[in-house]
């Protein structure tokens, strides 16, 4: 059993993501993948990144590039900890994506539960992991 993963922030660099869940992430990677009909946000401050950190929003005129995954669903558990489904820091939301012309529905993403009004700056670290992420979808 599996499910699919789109991945916008942090979750794109698989050697982040490898901390978390114990094993190599980029045998689970299909590839870039597009969200049509949300934007990118820094509306949830991580206190243990000490920063803002990314969520997505609706938003019909933008779109967010990020990764597509098909993952275990033993690692369901892991993801949803890692992403403080618990804690209420996120939640998940159930997308449809594109990735090289072909449509994937039923996608599993994580949105922030309790949005802030104003955007938080990320720090350097959580920018350049970030950026990492991106640099590997490639």
């Amino acid at each position: 059993m599996t499910f699919y993963y789109f991945a916008y922030g942090l979750c794109m660099c698989p050697l982040d993501l490898r901390q978390t869940m114990g094993e190599d992430m980029y045998q689970y990677l299909i590839g870039t993948a597009i969200l049509r009909g949300y934007r990118l946000r820094f509306s949830r401050f991580s206190v243990k990144r000490q920063c803002g950190v990314l969520d997505i929003r609706p938003n019909a005129a933008q779109l967010v590039e990020g990764v597509l995954s098909n993952l275990p669903k033993r690692l369901s558990l892991q993801l949803d900890k890692r992403e403080a489904v618990f804690q209420q820091g996120y939640r998940h939301e159930i997308i449809q994506v594109t990735t090289q012309e072909k449509l994937y529905q039923n996608v599993r993403t994580y949105v922030v539960v309790n949005k802030l009004s104003q955007e938080i700056a990320p720090n350097q670290s959580y920018y350049d992991t970030v950026l990492k992420g991106a640099i590997y979808k490639l």
